[in-house]
């Protein structure tokens, strides 16, 4: 058997990522930056102030309270018409830009408006204030945020709403990413049913692609569904012929076990470069990959729960690295296990389903799934994480045990 370690190895050497695209900063949301981001311009742009209040020469505050007369108004967006003056504050809005000479702003909450005075003939509008500030109160200064230069973003960051934000501010108008994979998914045999009809002897739902595609698009995928494959190997190979020509990936299910014959394992073994694995692992020990065109193909078992165990292991890693991704297999903890994780010596690691939170000791606790066959998806499909439960009689409540989050 191959241990997990070195098939995945074998894997991920074979899948490096993606030649990088140009995309406008709109439709980088989501995608995986291949180059650093570095700033070409300030943020905030100018000093501005944090709150709406009065702009003020903090001098003129030192003893409060204080009347100062308010020359102007600047709302957020308008530019100053002048500087101040001793004894002169401006009425300013969250963001607008301080004027010259003003030094701290003081809250509106500690102003109080006097109305208009007459004045060597003119009306002047007066302000009573409360609170003395320290000079740089409530100002922004230009650049505090960022500097020009300054490198921003990693390449292997995803691109989150946040850093979507954060580009417009700067003014990256395109940045280099990784694009979304396209990856074919498809199932074969006679006996899947997807009409909804009434089974007949020696029939089954398909289910296995239906799961595969979610979990493809989970991954950040683009999905091609090719449906069902009846079993015809020229069929079967005019369509994973055509997935390879359109598409970055093909991932299927079934016919990956020694000694099965079946189309999928005839078909790739005839026109793919194929390595047929039996990994040292519980379930989904048959996996199969290769390349049919230059393109990966990704053959898992075909017992639902061996599936999706061997998509978290093997194809999805594999995929996030294509899309440029540096954190590959999902978040690992150290948890406590409640209820025994037993199982038998047979030479492979478990990955045993389990139910898991968070406790009052800040530990992580689990529990397995009701059932932990390769079949019984039902109850995989509620897990919170698998367990990885090494080569052995198990481990017995209180102990503890690695897992991967799949929540």
């Amino acid at each position: 058997m191959t241990p997990l370690e070195d098939a995945q190895a074998f894997v991920l050497e074979s899948c490096p990522p993606l030649v990088p695209v140009r995309l406008a900063r709109e439709e980088a949301g989501g995608l995986v930056l291949a180059e650093v981001v570095v700033s070409t311009e300030v943020v905030p742009p100018f000093d501005n102030t944090a709150v709406d209040g009065y702009a003020v020469r903090s001098a003129d505050v030192a003893i409060v309270p204080v009347e100062l007369d308010v020359i102007y108004e600047i709302a957020a967006g308008a530019a100053p018409q002048g500087d101040l003056g001793p004894g002169q504050a401006v009425r300013i809005m969250t963001g607008a830009p301080l004027p010259g000479e003003a030094d701290a702003v003081v809250m509106v909450e500690y102003s109080e408006r006097l109305g208009e005075i007459e004045r060597d003939g003119a009306m002047v509008e007066r302000v009573r204030l409360s609170e003395s500030v320290a000079p740089g109160t409530a100002i922004r200064r230009a650049g505090d945020d960022v500097l020009v230069g300054e490198e921003l973003f990693e390449p292997g960051t995803v691109v989150t709403p946040a850093i979507e934000g954060v580009l417009a501010s700067v003014n990256a108008q395109q940045v280099a990413v990784y694009r979304r994979l396209k990856v074919a998914v498809l199932s074969t045999g006679d006996e899947l049913i997807t009409d909804g009809s009434p089974l007949a002897p020696g029939q089954i739902r398909e289910s296995n692609k239906t799961m595969l595609a979610a979990m493809l698009a989970e991954a950040g995928c683009d999905v091609v569904d090719l449906g069902v494959v009846r079993d015809d190997e020229a069929e079967l190979e005019r369509v994973l012929r055509s997935a390879a020509a359109d598409c970055d990936a093909i991932v299927s299910s079934g016919g990956v076990s020694m000694g099965d014959y079946d189309v999928v394992k005839a078909v790739l073994g005839r026109i793919a470069d194929m390595t047929w694995m039996q990994m040292a692992i519980k379930p989904a020990k048959p996996f199969a990959f290769g390349k049919l065109d230059g393109v990966p193909v990704f053959g898992l078992p075909g017992n639902p729960v061996s599936s999706m165990v061997s998509f978290e292991l093997m194809a999805r890693p594999a995929l996030r690295r294509m899309m440029g991704h540096r954190q590959l297999a999902r978040p690992s903890i150290v948890a406590i296990v409640d209820q025994d994780l037993r199982r038998n010596t047979d030479g492979k690691v478990h990955f045993m389903r389990v139910n898991g939170s968070f406790r009052e000791d800040g530990r992580y606790h689990v529990v397995p799934v009701g059932a932990q066959g390769s079949h019984q998806l039902a109850a995989t499909a509620n897990a919170d994480a698998m367990a990885v439960v090494p080569d052995g009689d198990g481990i017995g409540a209180g102990g503890e045990v690695a897992v991967l989050l799949l929540r």
